[in-house]
């Protein structure tokens, strides 16, 4: 079986965060992101229950 080489690649800022961050920071930052993900979300719904009532009327 050939082994592969695996190619290195360019350290990234959140590649970095993932690896070095403590537990409490990166649960701290997976909030806001998921808060946001709500956010958007409950924009999205808002609008097409807005899209619904006008086509209705």
């Amino acid at each position: 079986m050939a082994t592969l080489k695996r190619e290195k690649v360019k350290s990234t800022p959140f590649s970095d965060f993932i690896r070095y961050a403590s537990t409490s920071e990166k649960q701290t930052f997976f909030e806001k992101v998921r808060d946001l993900a709500i956010d958007d979300q409950r924009q999205v719904i808002a609008q097409a229950e807005e899209l619904k009532h006008k086509k209705i009327q």
